[in-house]
């Protein structure tokens, strides 16, 4: 049983190495591929959408509140974004709202 355990930490701790190490093997002495660059630009807001959206799936809109303290928190999240350029003040704002409204409605 240990002798498992630690042949699965190994594996991923090698696995985890060369993820990290992988960019310098590959692109030490070359610039990367464009494909990166477009990567880089669009898969974090692609992300983003797809986690705002199957936050959403789950919501019965018919029933009452409506959905109202996620879109409430949600809203807020994103203006307070907006506003402060701060991810743990949005997050932390949004999620306070959530709470809040889940508790009084």
């Amino acid at each position: 049983m240990i002798a498992k355990m630690l042949f699965v930490v190994a594996a991923m701790t090698a696995v985890t190495f060369f993820t990290r190490a992988a960019p310098f093997l590959f692109f030490a002495r070359k610039k990367p591929p464009a494909v990166f660059d477009y990567l880089q630009r669009y898969i974090p807001p692609a992300i983003m959408v797809i986690l705002v959206l199957g936050s959403f799936k789950d919501i019965d809109f018919a029933a009452s509140p409506h959905g109202l303290p996620a879109i409430a928190g949600a809203l807020v999240t994103a203006g307070l974004h907006f506003w402060r350029r701060n991810v743990l003040v949005s997050i932390t704002g949004g999620t306070a709202l959530y709470m809040l409204l889940i508790r009084i409605l």
